[in-house]
């Protein structure tokens, strides 16, 4: 089991950037892969990154490669996600999830992530 609690959203003019912080607690944060999805105003749960269990690989959804970057600190058992170049698209709440331990795959679905955060808002002003 794995509890997870983002922070670090807020409100932030475009062209600025955030990072937020996803903490996790849990004997197994070290063997799981993590992500980040967001979910603006009427729309559906959006990929974003995914990181393996000791970073060494990750992956981005296109619209967002070159502006995010994912990130893991496994001694603190949090997850970063830095946001660069924000545009006012970008509002959405954005959460992290963990797949189940021992489980390897990166994955961009949804339904493949057990453990979800309440979610953080980040709202990008023009």
């Amino acid at each position: 089991q794995v509890q997870l609690v983002e922070s670090g959203g807020g409100l932030v003019q475009a062209g600025g950037s955030l990072r937020l912080s996803c903490a996790a607690s849990g004997r197994t944060f070290r063997s799981n892969v993590m992500g980040w999805f967001r979910q603006g105003p009427g729309k559906e749960r959006e990929f974003l990154a995914a990181i393996s269990w000791i970073g060494e690989r990750s992956t981005y959804a296109d619209s967002v490669e070159g502006r995010l970057t994912i990130s893991r600190d496994n001694a603190e058992n949090t997850v970063y996600l830095q946001m660069n170049s924000l545009k006012p698209e970008d509002t959405a709440v954005y959460y992290c999830a963990a797949r189940r331990s021992t489980i390897v795959r990166l994955s961009a679905a949804p339904e493949d992530y057990s453990y979800w955060g309440q979610g953080t808002q980040v709202t990008v002003s023009s």
